[in-house]
């Protein structure tokens, strides 16, 4: 596999992340070590934002979660690349640096597929009008509110590329990347 070219930083959050996203990538990559993220790791972290751009890859487990939300609530045009939990879990270990570097750069690059879509400014980079899924959408797709829906649910947020989620968060996440209910019944299409 030929390496990818970042022009933007990648957040990781330590030093096994670094080696397994250097692995898949060359790019500034920026380890956070952790959730107590030191004031010069922010320094780093805000420079590469500013200058380069950030993609953000935190492990798919609690911890991660919380880390993303922290750099995402500081830096909220940061590209989010996620990657499936299963394909993140040696043994008991979950964590980015378990994923192959197949998998590294995929998630990179359905991520910076799906920033695409959003202009500069948060807007919708299409002027038409877009319709995203709601509640019901969910229900008839049977992503919610139906036996296996959870299940169904991490298979379509895989596919995607967005992280798994609930259902209320899977209509924020589809809003947040752009991904309008066309795509959505699309990645139902492919995962059946």
């Amino acid at each position: 596999m030929e390496k990818l070219k970042l022009s933007r930083a990648v957040v990781v959050e330590g030093r096994d992340d670094v080696r397994a996203v250097g692995e898949a990538c060359d790019a500034l990559i920026i380890p956070t070590h952790g959730y107590g993220i030191s004031k010069e790791t922010w320094q780093i972290i805000e420079k590469a934002h500013k200058e380069k751009g950030l993609i953000i890859l935190t492990d798919p487990d609690h911890a991660g979660s919380e880390i993303r939300r922290k750099l995402s609530e500081k830096l909220p045009d940061s590209v989010q690349a996620h990657i499936d939990r299963g394909d993140a879990t040696d043994g008991t270990d979950i964590g980015v640096e378990n994923a192959g570097p197949e998998i590294i750069a995929e998630a990179i690059l359905k991520a910076l597929e799906l920033a695409g879509r959003i202009s500069e400014n948060g807007e919708e980079a299409s002027s038409e009008c877009i319709k995203y899924a709601d509640m019901g959408d969910l229900n008839e797709l049977g992503l919610a509110g139906a036996g296996g829906a959870s299940e169904k649910r991490a298979k379509i947020c895989k596919e995607l590329g967005i992280g798994y989620c609930n259902a209320s968060s899977l209509i924020k996440k589809l809003k947040g990347f752009g991904i309008d209910i066309d795509e959505l019944k699309k990645a139902v299409e492919k995962c059946k």
